[in-house]
């Protein structure tokens, strides 16, 4: 009897996910973008809502990730930032279109420990961590030498700041999608009630 290798085989073989792990699946397909996406396969479309419910989103780069979620770090003060403190709740979505696939996320948010702020603001290149210090992210700039003069102040060794750090999503649903002929294309959603509950699975129509 033939076995299946690959994790993706089995997310997709309907007698075989009975056991499967999102997060598992989740880095086997990012290994694949790591070596087929020409630009940041770690970006991703973050979704936040302000305070009237109006969704915004943009684009972030996945710092971490472990089993408890998947981090991005920003200005605290910024629009996502005081959106995800009000409403701690956030939506994801990797597109990988070298790969014709796509990896939807969605749950609660929490702040990073200090230590895991501090340390991923250690790693970054000191020019990165100029320009986190510099920048009033999303606040009116009457113009760019304004910037680059706040840049040009920063001498010293750069400390992270105290209102920049790092959220964490903690998925209670991932979804799968690759890409199918005539677009009939695969798709298969877990979901789990609480954290520390199991998943579950389903295969959608497309």
């Amino acid at each position: 009897m033939t076995m299946l290798q690959t994790l993706t085989e089995r997310l997709f073989d309907d007698g075989d996910r009975s056991d499967l792990d999102p997060f598992a699946v989740f880095e086997e397909w990012f290994a694949l973008a790591q070596e087929a996406e020409p630009n940041d396969p770690h970006a991703m479309a973050l979704a936040s809502a302000d305070a009237s419910g109006m969704p915004d989103v943009r684009m972030v780069l996945l710092n971490a990730r472990d089993s408890r979620g998947f981090c991005f770090f920003t200005n605290f003060e910024s629009d996502k930032g005081r959106q995800l403190l009000a409403n701690p709740q956030a939506a994801a979505v990797f597109h990988w279109k070298s790969l014709r696939r796509q990896i939807r996320l969605r749950g609660p948010v929490e702040v990073v420990s200090p230590s895991e702020s501090d340390t991923y603001f250690a790693s970054r290149h000191r020019g990165s961590q100029i320009a986190s210090s510099a920048s009033l992210q999303s606040r009116p700039l009457e113009n760019r030498q304004t910037l680059i003069a706040r840049v040009e102040a920063l001498t010293a060794d750069v400390t992270r700041p105290a209102h920049w750090a790092g959220f964490r999503i903690k998925p209670t649903m991932m979804e799968f999608w690759k890409d199918g002929e005539y677009r009939l294309h695969d798709r298969v959603r877990f979901t789990r009630d609480t954290l520390d509950a199991g998943w579950h699975n389903a295969r959608l129509y497309p």
